[in-house]
């Protein structure tokens, strides 16, 4: 009773849409347990993982300068290389992003003439500009003398007959894009990227095949580079970071790889060597300890925020049934201003900037509007909770992140009370 006070009372939510989504959560709930059992497997990895490499106090004190001999970067390197069971891996703050550890990872690999194909079809919004796909910023790809195909999906799976019928002498390496993006799809599972590995490399065993693991790390048991992709990237102020990292980006995977990966970021010859941390070495371990935790909380708030739009007749993906392999939670509204509403409760959710309304703006790297809905302790962390959508047709709102479930059941309930603005949600709530 003192839960519905406070929600009632504090947040102006009213009786009718607490009970309504109370409801929805007692029915969600035996799907926990399968979530809780994937946090506690992946929890005792990390904490492995530290074990094995000895962590201790003193790897948080860093240097100035060039970074030599900042003991602290090269134990979170070789901790991340654990955790994702690869060779070796990249760990920077100064990787600003999920797209720029792409592009880092693309440039570092490709050269004038290699070809490099997405076999998972069109990729994010912002990798189209780096592709040289949309706009003509100066230093994507394409200027640089790379060829990019892509190959469509097949029913949401990877069409690997396709793609091995797409590669040339010239193909260099397959991307996989393992979340939806802004597309309206589920995520590709582990499962299904095992299966098109395996496929391609009876053909192809050298090729390399590199998946983009934004929102996908600690959903599952296993990482894509535990069933064959010779490099997974992602973004620290996502999943990885568990809500305290500050920035960054990591790459890991084979050794050569990421050695040359390595000479793109600094200089050929300079490699890992070289890189101050700033500081930041503390939260980026930290941040990785807190992450299964804190995936497993943004997992559960997806599922109610699925629960609850479905049951008010809106097609979600995923849906409640199938297996989740990234954070996000999308809702298809065909609506644009519901799409508005739904961003507006959740930044009025937020701990940090909640008096504000996000508006749609052309933000770099989009060809549309874009709003999005996120008041973070660390801007842009789409770990915590978030919401974004581009103003397009068929008008589908992203739900990202949350820290803690229980912030996430706020946003669902404000949610709710913005959509009682429109006649024919009120009336089902009201049923």
């Amino acid at each position: 009773m003192l839960t519905e006070e406070i929600l009632c009372k504090q947040f102006g939510v009213s009786k009718t849409v607490y009970n309504y989504v109370m409801k929805i959560e007692e029915e969600i709930k035996e799907k926990f347990h399968q979530i809780e059992k994937i946090r506690e497997y992946n929890q005792y990895k990390v904490i492995n993982a530290m074990q094995e490499h000895r962590l201790d106090y003193t790897n948080f004190y860093w240097n100035t300068g060039y970074g030599y001999d900042d003991v602290g970067r090269e134990k979170v390197e070789k901790i991340y290389a654990s955790v994702f069971n690869t060779e070796d891996a990249l760990v920077r703050p100064s990787i600003a992003s999920g797209t720029h550890a792409l592009y880092l990872t693309l440039s570092g690999i490709l050269q004038h003439g290699d070809e490099l194909i997405s076999i998972s079809g069109r990729p994010y919004d912002t990798m189209l500009t780096v592709l040289g796909e949309e706009g003509n910023e100066p230093g994507n790809l394409k200027e640089a003398g790379i060829i990019y195909k892509e190959v469509p999906l097949y029913n949401n799976d990877i069409d690997w007959e396709s793609a091995i019928k797409e590669i040339t002498l010239k193909t260099k390496l397959l991307m996989i894009q393992r979340s939806t993006g802004y597309s309206f799809r589920p995520a590709l599972t582990i499962p299904k990227i095992k299966n098109a590995i395996e496929k391609i490399r009876q053909v192809y065993p050298d090729i390399y095949i590199m998946v983009d693991n934004c929102y996908g790390e600690f959903i599952n048991e296993l990482e894509p580079s535990d069933v064959g992709a010779d490099l997974v990237v992602g973004s620290l102020i996502k999943n990885p970071g568990g809500g305290i990292a500050l920035s960054g980006g990591y790459i890991a995977g084979k050794k050569v790889l990421i050695d040359r990966i390595a000479n793109r970021l600094t200089a050929p010859g300079v490699g890992k060597e070289v890189g101050l941390t700033f500081g930041t070495t503390r939260n980026t371990l930290q941040g990785l300890f807190f992450a299964p935790h804190i995936v497993s909380e943004a997992l559960k708030g997806a599922l109610l925020f699925g629960g609850v739009y479905k049951s008010l007749g809106f097609e979600i993906t995923p849906t409640l049934d199938e297996e989740r392999s990234d954070t996000i939670q999308a809702i298809k509204f065909n609506n644009k201003d519901m799409v508005i509403k739904m961003c507006e409760a959740v930044q009025a959710a937020a701990p940090v900037d909640g008096h504000v309304s996000p508006v749609p703006w052309e933000m770099p790297g989009y060809t549309n509007k874009v709003i999005m809905a996120a008041g973070a302790f660390v801007s842009g962390s789409s770990i915590e909770l978030s919401a974004d959508a581009p103003m397009r047709e068929p008008y589908v709102v992203y739900i990202q992140g949350g820290l803690f479930y229980d912030h996430v059941k706020l946003g669902v309930m404000l949610s709710l009370e913005k959509m009682m603005e429109f006649e024919e949600i009120k009336s089902k709530i009201h049923l």
